[in-house]
């Protein structure tokens, strides 16, 4: 959407125009309304509305669980011992 340009509809055109200027717009998609050359709002058809709130509405899709993620790590190469381990937890925890 970045590369498209604004659908854009200025403040003094809304005033001279009226809602027949933001309905001639809505037919290229949301309507990007300028106020002194600054964005203000946006103008939506009643069909992008409804599907945005039904988007809105939708649980959001889970993501991996942390027992998925750790059962997904690849084993260790080798084991190590609790003396290592702790070895080297005490040179993280070494401020």
């Amino acid at each position: 959407m970045a590369d498209q340009p604004l659908n854009v509809l200025r403040s003094a055109e809304l005033k001279r125009r009226g809602i027949a200027a933001v309905e001639e717009a809505l037919r290229a998609g949301p309507v990007h309304l300028l106020k002194r050359n600054s964005p203000a709002a946006v103008v939506l058809s009643e069909a992008d509305y409804n599907r945005l709130r039904r988007q809105a509405d939708r649980p959001a899709a889970a993501g991996q669980s942390c027992l998925d993620w750790l059962l997904a790590l690849p084993p260790a190469r080798q084991g190590r011992s609790k003396a290592a381990i702790d070895a080297e937890l005490g040179q993280e925890r070494d401020w």
